[in-house]
Formats: structure tokens, sequence, C-alpha cells
């Protein structure tokens, strides 16, 4: 007697989907991540840009 082979392939197109929409919200996470970092980063700049004193002007020699 034959054992027969269970085929599923759902099963496969599935875990093929769920990976690929899984990669595709952590490289959405990763963007906005960035995005925001940066932003943090702009703002930082800015604001040590507006709290620091004036340069000196270079001396004359």
């Amino acid at each position: 007697m034959a054992v027969k082979e269970r085929q599923n392939p759902g099963r496969s197109d599935s875990g093929a989907s769920k990976a690929a929409a899984k990669q595709a919200r952590l490289a959405e996470a990763l963007r906005a991540n960035l995005a925001r970092r940066k932003a943090q980063a702009r703002a930082r700049a800015l604001a040590s840009d507006e709290s620091a004193p004036p340069p000196k002007p270079p001396r004359s020699a």
C-alpha cells in the first residue's frame, strides 16, 4: 500500500506571503524610525545653533 502525500500548495504560498508582509512591515518601520531620528538630529542641531553664542570675528594680523 502506498502512502499518500499531502499536498498543500497554499501553505507554502501563505508562508511566503506572510514572510513578505513581515519584511515589508519591518522595512516601513525602519524607514519611519530613520526619518524620526533624522528629524530629531535636525532639531537638536538647530537648537544648538540658536543657543550658541555668535562666533567671534577673526583677528586681523
